[in-house]
C-alpha cells in the first residue's frame, strides 16, 4: 500500500492542531483516525499547503463518530 503525507485542522482542541502531518492511503479523499472511544473524520476539500517544500493536501474534520461495541 503506497502511503502520502497529509496536513489535518481542525478536530476537538485535546487531538490534533494544524500542521501536524499523518499518513493516509494514497488516493483518499476521507480519513478516519481513532482518538478515544470515537472517531474523528477529516475530508481533503482541495486546499493545499506548502511544508518543507512539499505540496500537501490539506484534510479538514468533519465529525466525530462513536466505536460500536
Amino acid at each position: 500500500m503506497t502511503s502520502t503525507r497529509i496536513v489535518l485542522d481542525g478536530g476537538p482542541q485535546c487531538s490534533f492542531k494544524y500542521g501536524h502531518v499523518r499518513l493516509s492511503g494514497d488516493g483518499q479523499e476521507k480519513v478516519k483516525i481513532i482518538l478515544g472511544a470515537g472517531y474523528e473524520h477529516f475530508v481533503h476539500t482541495g486546499e493545499f499547503v506548502v511544508i518543507d517544500g512539499e505540496n500537501l493536501p490539506v484534510f479538514q474534520w468533519s465529525e466525530r463518530t462513536k466505536i460500536a461495541e
